[in-house]
C-alpha cells in the first residue's frame, strides 16, 4: 500500500468512534521524503478544531525548541507530524487523557515503514519515547531525556512543549540551556531546504 493510500485510510479511520468525545477527525501529516519525524502524543481541542498538528502554544514552544518557522515546520516534504493518537481523546481530570493505544497499534508500524528517509526522530512527550524507545519504559523523564541527548542517536526524547509542562521545565534548566541548542544543530546540519540560507533576490 502506498502511503498516500495509507492516509487516506487513517483519514477515514473509525475504530474509536464511540470513546472519542468530539468525534473523530484524524490530525498527521506526512511525505516519504520528510527526513524529521516529531512523534507527538494526541491533539487537542485547538487541533481537533483546526485539523491543523501543533496549531497551538504548543507548538508554538516547539517550533522555538527546533529553531524553525512554520513554513518549515508545516512543509511535508521535510517534516512528518505523527502523533500516537490521531483524534482528540478527551479529557481527565488532570488534562488530556492518553492517547488511545488502538490508535498506534493499528497504524504506527504501517507508517514507519512508509517513511523510509527519516534521519531524526523526536519523541514528543511520555507516550511517544515508550513507542520509540521501550528499552527506556522504566527510566524517568528526566533521566532518558539527558541519557539519550548525551549518548545521541536517530530517536531524540523530548518532554512535550505544553504550558503544563512549566513546572518540568523550571526543575530541569539544563533542557533548555543545553539540549535546545544540540537539537537546533542537529536540524541545522539535515540542511532542511526552507531552512537553508536564502540567496538574496537580484535587485
Amino acid at each position: 500500500m502506498s502511503l498516500d493510500c495509507l492516509l487516506k485510510d487513517i483519514r477515514a479511520c473509525r475504530l474509536c468512534e464511540a470513546e472519542l468525545p468530539l468525534g473523530p477527525r484524524p490530525v498527521l501529516r506526512a511525505a516519504r521524503t520528510a527526513r524529521i519525524l516529531v512523534a507527538s502524543q494526541a491533539p487537542g481541542t485547538a487541533v481537533h478544531a483546526s485539523g491543523v498538528p501543533f496549531d497551538d502554544p504548543s507548538g508554538v514552544r516547539l517550533r522555538h525548541w527546533m529553531g524553525v518557522d512554520k513554513e518549515t515546520f508545516y512543509d511535508t516534504s521535510c517534516i512528518a507530524i505523527v502523533p500516537m493518537g490521531f483524534c482528540y481523546p478527551g479529557r481527565g481530570a488532570s488534562g488530556d487523557l492518553p492517547p488511545l493505544p488502538r490508535c498506534a497499534d493499528t497504524w504506527r508500524e504501517a507508517l514507519m515503514a512508509q517513511l523510509p528517509n527519516i534521519e531524526l526522530t523526536l519523541a514528543v512527550g511520555r507516550y511517544a519515547i515508550d513507542w520509540h524507545l521501550p528499552d527506556a519504559k522504566r527510566e524517568t523523564l528526566s533521566k532518558v531525556v539527558r541519557r539519550r541527548w548525551v549518548e545521541g542517536g536517530m530517536v531524540l526524547p523530548m518532554p512535550h512543549p505544553s504550558p503544563r509542562n512549566n513546572l518540568w521545565l523550571a526543575k530541569n534548566p539544563w533542557f533548555e540551556q543545553d539540549v535546545v541548542p544540540a537539537l537546533r544543530k542537529r536540524i541545522t546540519a539535515l540542511a532542511l531546504p526552507a531552512v537553508r540560507p536564502r540567496t538574496p533576490r537580484p535587485a
